[in-house]
């Protein structure tokens, strides 16, 4: 059975906890890297990710687009939405529909 990842700072994932998913905190763009890569690596069918902490390794993350599992999702922290999350989504209706149908 796949699983679910929540990446970020502890303030920010810990109530994913109770819902059951898995939660790995991260300070760092190395940890974060180290992170993604270990998650990629087993059997996981999506990852949370704070917009702080995905802002680090866009680069990390863009290896997964082409890749069937996991998708990565980005979500804002308990302090709001840097708007990443929402490019990102962006970027991959376009990709998948060939307009942007979601920009204002």
């Amino acid at each position: 059975m796949y699983k679910v990842a929540v990446i970020g700072d502890i303030d920010s994932i810990l109530s994913f906890k109770a819902a059951g998913f898995e939660v790995f905190e991260t300070s760092n763009a190395a940890r974060t890297k180290e992170l993604l890569k270990n998650i990629a690596a087993g059997e996981y069918a999506a990852v949370f990710i704070t917009e702080q902490a995905a802002s680090e390794v866009l680069d990390v993350i863009d290896e997964f687009k082409d890749k069937r599992l996991p998708s990565v999702v980005l979500i804002p922290n308990n302090r709001g939405s840097m708007g990443l999350g929402r490019k990102q989504m962006e970027k991959d209706v376009e990709r998948a529909v060939g307009a942007n149908i979601l920009a204002n």
